[in-house]
């Protein structure tokens, strides 16, 4: 039996850092505050990993990373440490979608193994959300929507003509009856962030998706990440309503 990948993983697009280490011992799995703190602690993080399982940087086959959509620094923190790393050892990376994450750790919760549709929305703060919608044929996923940042409004009118099984994401807890559920079932909370994404490493890797280290790159939705004060006080008034 082949033995399976020597594989790192981690995403520091939310304020949770996942941070995940296959070997042939078997898997790793770290759910740590993330946020601003991600950028001091995901290298001391996986050095841990990396000594536990009495592994070197360069005993990595693939190095696997969260590329968004998702908080601008937790962004630039996971690009700048999987491309530094990937270029150090001469190994691929295995660029991760972060909305994907959410809706892997969804079909997960609701112990799914066919066919499952799920829309993902989360918080991206200034009254809009990263969405996207994917589904799952029970060996692989596709996207049925690609992420997009959205106002409230049009969330959806995104979704309009899917039948979702499932909705996912911090957005449902954030924005409450702002934000309309077009299904029963509602993930709001994550479960394992952790062992979602090391999940979707593990099939991009079967896959053959690897790619170069200079394609380390993040998916940035929002260009502008800094509103002037008229901006906020017209955020803060449409909240009040």
């Amino acid at each position: 039996m082949t033995a399976p990948p020597r594989l790192l993983a981690f995403d520091t697009s939310t304020e949770r850092m996942a941070v995940a280490l296959q070997c042939a011992a078997g898997a790793t799995l770290l759910n740590e505050p993330g946020g601003a703190a991600a950028s001091a602690t995901l290298l001391p993080q996986v050095a841990w990993l990396l000594a536990g399982a009495g592994l070197a940087y360069t005993d990595l086959d693939f190095i696997a990373f969260g590329r968004g959509p998702g908080a601008f620094t937790g962004l630039r923190t996971a690009c700048a440490v999987a491309q530094g790393l990937a270029f150090g050892i001469g190994r691929p990376v295995l660029p991760i979608d972060s909305l994907l994450i959410v809706a892997e750790d969804a079909r997960e919760q609701a112990a799914v193994a066919g066919a499952f549709d799920v829309g993902v929305a989360m918080d991206a703060r200034m009254g809009e959300v990263y969405a996207a919608a994917y589904r799952f044929n029970g060996t692989a996923w596709s996207v049925l929507r690609p992420p997009a940042l959205l106002g409230l409004p049009a969330l959806a009118e995104a979704w309009q003509g899917l039948a979702l099984d499932t909705v996912a994401g911090s957005a449902w807890a954030a924005f409450g009856d702002r934000l309309a559920a077009p299904t029963a079932r509602v993930v709001a909370q994550e479960q394992d962030r952790a062992a979602a994404l090391l999940r979707l490493a593990q099939r991009a890797a079967a896959a053959g998706e690897g790619v170069d280290a200079a394609l380390a790159l993040p998916l940035y939705l929002r260009d502008k990440v800094a509103q002037t004060t008229r901006e906020r006080e017209a955020v803060r008034a449409a909240a009040a309503r």
